[in-house]
């Protein structure tokens, strides 16, 4: 086993204590702008398919995967297991790329709606491009 000093010298927080450290957290962040994230998407009229499916599962996925995360948190299923730091670092990585990258396809497609949208609809994109950004600053 390796020394305290080695491995950081403090233990993954389980059960409602997830609720009380800092990092940890941000997890009721991320759930809930997760899911305004995801809402605003499926609100917003995309006129490319493939971007908004893109989009949607970007917004879906990182909502999902992150209700999983806070729920194995919870019941304590990393088990004290300092490996679980890593695997929650590659998430959030992973976790922003999807959420840059969908944020980009929404802007190019909003700046590609030009005729037959009205201003509300156009509003609504640009919303759905500055959400997913502010999410990131979550990670």
């Amino acid at each position: 086993m390796a020394p305290a000093a080695a491995s950081g010298g403090s233990t993954l927080p389980s059960g409602f204590a997830v609720f009380t450290t800092f990092p940890d957290l941000l997890f009721i962040f991320e759930f809930v702008f997760g899911g305004l994230v995801w809402i605003l998407i499926a609100s917003s009229l995309v006129p490319i398919p493939l971007v908004q499916g893109w989009v949607m599962f970007v917004s879906v996925f990182c909502f999902m995967a992150t209700t999983a995360l806070l729920v194995l948190y919870i019941i304590g299923a990393h088990g004290g297991e300092t490996s679980w730091v890593t695997l929650d670092a590659a998430y959030h990585c992973i976790a922003a790329l999807f959420y840059l990258s969908a944020s980009v396809l929404e802007a190019l497609a909003t700046i590609g709606m030009q005729e037959g949208y009205t201003y509300k609809q156009y509003h609504e994109n640009i919303s759905a491009v500055v959400s997913p950004p502010v999410n990131l600053l979550l990670f």
